[in-house]
């Protein structure tokens, strides 16, 4: 008799085409709040990119202008500067700025000098090698100034986009010196 019950009335629920504007919300919400976060997340996940870009093209301009030698403490104020740009804190974000010069007779990129705060290490000619197809054509003594940025993202919901690294890499040619010059005093 509870079977027939429930039989008739889950037919009659089945049958039954007036809309039922809580029933609907219920069933379509939870889509529905699903599918903004997952692209406010991946909005955000791109959002931070372009971010990290344009601080990384920020320093990279920046250095480019120094007429002066740029010091170690310049090159802690460029970090605290991406950290402020980047809105991360000190452990999430890594800065590494070399300059690299064009050597004529031997036909490649040299490293003049690289500096760096964080956890990566410093770029030098056996590692230069590759970033040989990303540096562009030169002539003997041209200078480009390398600035690289890494920066932890973290998604603040889990819609199957995890944790990554941005790592953000431009080269600039100084403008007002032929060269960047780096100095410990």
């Amino acid at each position: 008799m509870l079977r027939e019950l429930f039989k008739k009335r889950l037919r009659a629920f089945a049958e039954d085409t007036n809309g039922y504007i809580t029933v609907e919300a219920v069933i379509v919400l939870p889509a529905l709040l699903w599918l903004f976060g997952v692209g406010w997340v991946y909005f955000d996940a791109f959002r931070q990119q372009s971010v990290n870009q344009k601080a990384n093209y920020t320093i990279g301009d920046m250095i480019s202008r120094e007429t002066d030698p740029i010091s170690g403490p310049y090159i802690s104020s460029a970090a605290k500067l991406l950290r402020e740009l980047n809105k991360s804190s000190g452990t999430e974000s890594d800065l590494r700025v070399t300059v690299v010069e064009y050597n004529g007779n031997s036909d490649e990129w040299e490293v003049v000098w690289s500096k760096r705060r964080g956890n990566q290490s410093v770029l030098n000619n056996g590692t230069l090698s590759e970033y040989s197809d990303r540096l562009p054509a030169g002539f003997g003594g041209d200078q480009l100034i390398l600035v690289e940025t890494w920066d932890e993202h973290n998604p603040v919901l889990q819609v199957g986009l995890n944790s990554f690294e941005i790592h953000t890499y431009s080269f600039t040619r100084p403008r007002y010196t032929p060269q960047v010059v780096f100095s410990n005093g």
